[in-house]
């Protein structure tokens, strides 16, 4: 895998807009779950926020790691 490349001179970091699109899909998922009803059936909302974008970041890490290799 890449470890930065480089957008307009400025060398990025490969989880960096890994980390934006998983924020962007824990948004999403997020409003999902607040409409079904989920929360209300868990006991730590911010814990569950946080694993929850976690595993959305993790997933799509390993998604790229297949891709690219």
């Amino acid at each position: 895998m890449y470890e930065e490349f480089s957008l307009y001179g400025v060398f990025i970091p490969t989880l960096m807009p890994l980390m934006l699109v998983a924020f962007l899909v824990f948004l999403g998922l997020h409003l999902l779950l607040l409409r079904v009803g989920v929360y209300r059936h868990v006991w730590h909302p911010p814990l569950f926020n946080f694993a929850l974008y976690i595993l959305v970041l993790g997933t799509l890490f390993a998604l790229m790691r297949a891709i690219l290799a």
